[in-house]
């Protein structure tokens, strides 16, 4: 289970420098757009690792095997 954590640093000039760990793939950008669109002006963006990395989903398909035996 991953923590997901948005942390936010304000500079005394005003600028706010925010860092969101633990949401993998470009969903972070979903989460943090209204923040992002409230606090103004966003200058710069790096992406890291877990913006890249992709999504595990798990599966539960079964796989059946049916044998057919007939005796004469």
């Amino acid at each position: 289970m991953n923590v997901e954590t948005l942390e936010f640093i304000i500079h005394p000039d005003g600028r706010v420098q925010e860092k969101v760990t633990g949401i993998v793939g470009k969903s972070c950008r979903e989460v943090t757009a209204a923040i992002e669109s409230e606090l103004g002006i966003v200058l710069t963006q790096e992406s890291t690792s877990e913006y890249f990395a992709q999504q595990q989903h798990q599966s539960d398909t079964a796989t059946t095997q049916v044998s057919s035996f007939s005796s004469y």
